[in-house]
């Protein structure tokens, strides 16, 4: 068995490992190899900041690493079934430390399945703290009143740098979520808003990493329309992944939307 850092040749192979690890996750997770890619570029992964376990020339665990300005962030630790319970997940995340170091991160952060009771008992034994639980959403297919068209919104150009309103923000978004990691994807996102508040949604997933209401528009339809508007832009259902859980005004906002939770996650940070 050897473990090495990574570099981008070896994607194909990661991908290979990656549907296996995640084959019987909690939560399946079988993306195409340009889904996996994208993911990780939205996630800003550095594959030199990556390490790998091989059996051979079989790659068989991998933690993914992606780098923010001072933190380091794992978008992904998986294990083939077949090498499981060797110690492996911690023998990549000890390998992960210094290769984070030595390109600036002084923190490190993850999010668990709350379900995994396994991965969490790891990331404890590392020194992980939970910093805060969230919880991911899906709306299946809300209503469009006729009179709340997405024609209502400034929309911006597919591929527009995104701007964000912090001001507007109750909680910081989690990783995936950030204004940064929505300008690093690839794929099309859409923008639609006024000066009351803003949606950010990916069309070709239904993904809405962010939807802020200028805190004096609140309790006024804004955000209901926003959402409308964002789901006849996508034309899918709609997922809004890792909302922080401490704003219970957004919970409740989706709530009444009807948005269902179907699973918490809590995010985790350890120093370097």
């Amino acid at each position: 068995m050897v473990i090495r850092p990574l570099s981008a040749g070896d994607f194909d192979a990661i991908h290979t490992a990656f549907s296996a690890a995640f084959s019987d996750y909690v939560v399946p997770l079988q993306p195409t190899r340009e889904q996996l890619l994208e993911m990780l570029t939205r996630r800003g992964w550095v594959a030199e900041a990556s390490v790998a376990a091989f059996d051979g020339e079989r790659m068989v665990a991998f933690t993914l690493n992606g780098i923010d300005g001072t933190r380091g962030y794992d978008s992904g630790t998986g294990v083939v079934p077949t090498h499981r319970r060797h110690g492996l997940a911690r023998d990549l995340m000890r390998a992960s430390y210094p290769l984070l170091r030595d390109r600036g991160c002084t923190e490190y952060v993850l999010e668990v399945l709350e379900a995994n009771e396994r991965a969490y008992a790891l990331y404890r034994a590392e020194g992980f703290a939970v910093s805060r639980g969230l919880q991911c959403w899906r709306l299946e297919s809300p209503s469009l009143p006729v009179s709340q068209s997405p024609s209502e919104f400034s929309a911006g150009k597919p591929g527009d740098r995104v701007t964000g309103q912090p001001a507007w923000w109750s909680a910081a978004p989690s990783w995936q979520n950030t204004t940064a990691s929505i300008t690093r994807a690839k794929d099309t996102h859409v923008t639609l808003g006024d000066e009351d508040g803003y949606v950010i949604v990916f069309p070709s997933n239904g993904d809405i990493p962010q939807l802020a209401v200028r805190p004096e528009a609140r309790r006024r339809g804004v955000g209901t329309r926003l959402l409308h508007a964002a789901a006849a832009v996508a034309g899918k259902p709609l997922r809004i992944m890792n909302v922080d859980e401490r704003d219970a005004g957004i919970a409740a906002f989706l709530e009444k939307a009807g948005a269902v939770k179907f699973v918490r996650q809590l995010e985790m940070v350890r120093p370097l």
